[in-house]
């Protein structure tokens, strides 16, 4: 690996993990619990769209193991691999496709974030009625998934600009 790539690797993983940190600090103001921006995916998309599929891959299991061991627990990194993974997979098949906008994709993977969250907490509790969560978790992750969607297509344009 060439040291720049190296280097950008690095400076995405940092951006992400600090992105992560201030997210935790300031939780929206939701009457519902688990909801969030996902600052981080903005990385994530930003780099699948600039970089490629396998460096947006890496850097969003990177990204989630180490801000589990950081700021989260075992409980927690299971949650966040489970909506990671299914997220970056979907994300990386309809950017393939050509079909959607860096908008759509992004709304595909904060959905599919909360679909994956959702898949593990039924293989966990092992109980099937916390899928009546999902609804809520599915509106949410759309409109922060269309936010995130805007600000990567934003940086996304500047990058390519340069």
């Amino acid at each position: 690996m060439k040291p720049k790539k190296i280097a950008t690797y690095g400076l995405l993983v940092a951006l992400a993990f600090i992105l992560s940190y201030i997210e935790s600090l300031f939780l929206l103001p939701v009457p519902v619990p688990g909801i969030k921006v996902g600052l981080a995916n903005l990385v994530v998309i930003t780099a699948l769209f600039v970089m490629g599929v396998k460096e947006a891959f890496v850097l969003s299991i990177i990204r989630i193991i180490l801000v589990g061991f950081t700021f989260g627990n075992p409980s927690t990194m299971l949650f966040s691999l489970a909506g990671g993974l299914l997220s970056v997979i979907l994300m990386i098949i309809f950017q393939k496709s050509k079909k959607l906008s860096i908008v759509g994709v992004s709304i595909i993977g904060g959905v599919s974030h909360n679909i994956g969250q959702i898949l593990m907490s039924i293989i966990i509790v092992d109980n099937i009625n916390i899928a009546y969560y999902l609804p809520i978790l599915l509106i949410s992750g759309a409109i922060t998934g269309t936010v995130i969607g805007i600000l990567g297509s934003i940086i996304v344009k500047r990058l390519k600009d340069i």
